[in-house]
């Protein structure tokens, strides 16, 4: 009960406050938006950067937590594509936005502050891992999915540029990975820098999970309900057991890292899925239900896991 009281509670209790600040009205739309862009472009950057470039080099590259992350991630993107392509009997594209919404998990805006509550500044570090890990894996692949579905033979070269150019200017992809880089050289960060760089930082778990709430506003229930349940299921339930699995009998690595692994794959779909669906105009519906399904859901699997594993 430790873990509902002390890190659910207080983590739920931040979205709940944004919910209900646009609910009855004391924010609109406009400050959901604006808040989620100061939060997006100006605290999460600060974050990752600082978080890795003071993080040591052998914990950056825990192949481990990767492989089991990563493994419990290729499992659910199986299920779900066999789903989507023998049950729901849905093409290629569609297919890959479905995919996309029952493996990625909202490790940022949810997962960064939870293991930031649950641990202390060292949660911050798996976060930013797997957070690199579904970017440059799964969104990636999901983004080259769907482009190469409108490319024509002639541009694979224009088609890989251009997925490359778009991950790797991300602000959540570029911040941690320049991390690492002033992490390897081992240079000391300024004092003026550093400061005002935790300073910015302290700001990201009130401001994400308050923003989440907030966004929550806009979002309406549509689509096939079978489908959303099922995806919903998939990704709060299913991967998570599937990387507690990889982490209790394939991989070895400390009890931290593997209870973080199994913690971050329970969050819910991340809002990027719902991006990329809206920027495709592909199962647009089914992809904001899914984020709205599972932040509801993910309150009662998170505290099962978080107590199961002793978190808290």
């Amino acid at each position: 009960m430790d873990a509902l009281i002390n890190v659910v509670v207080p983590v739920f209790g931040v979205v709940l406050t944004g919910y209900f600040a646009g609910r009855l009205g004391f924010l609109g739309s406009d400050s959901a938006a604006a808040l989620n862009r100061f939060v997006f472009y100006f605290a999460l950057p600060p974050a990752l950067f600082i978080y890795m470039a003071q993080a040591p080099t052998d914990q950056i590259f825990n192949w481990p937590f990767v492989g089991a992350f990563v493994g419990g991630g290729l499992g659910t993107l199986l299920l779900a594509a066999l789903v989507a392509w023998l049950w729901f009997r849905q093409d290629v594209a569609t297919i890959a936005i479905a995919v996309l919404t029952a493996l990625q998990a909202n490790t940022v805006y949810m997962g960064l502050p939870v293991l930031l509550t649950a641990f202390g500044p060292d949660g911050a570090l798996p976060s930013i891992v797997a957070t690199l890990c579904l970017t440059l894996l799964f969104i990636t692949g999901v983004i080259a999915v769907l482009e190469t579905t409108r490319a024509s033979p002639q541009s694979t070269w224009r088609l890989a540029a251009h997925v490359a150019r778009r991950v790797l200017l991300n602000p959540l992809v570029l911040s941690p990975l320049l991390g690492i880089l002033f992490a390897a050289t081992a240079f000391p960060l300024p004092k003026a820098a550093a400061n005002y760089l935790s300073l910015m930082a302290a700001t990201v778990g009130p401001a994400a999970l308050f923003s989440l709430g907030l966004s929550l506003i806009e979002r309406k229930l549509t689509g096939n309900l079978g489908e959303v349940l099922w995806l919903s299921a998939l990704k709060v339930a299913i991967n998570p057991l599937l990387v507690y699995i990889l982490v209790t009998y394939v991989f070895s690595m400390e009890p931290f890292w593997s209870k973080a692994a199994v913690i971050l794959a329970a969050m819910p779909t991340g809002a990027n899925a719902f991006v990329v669906a809206q920027q495709y105009n592909v199962h647009v519906e089914t992809a904001s239900s899914v984020v709205i399904i599972t932040t509801g859901m993910s309150m009662i699997t998170i505290s099962v896991f978080l107590i199961l594993l002793g978190v808290g």
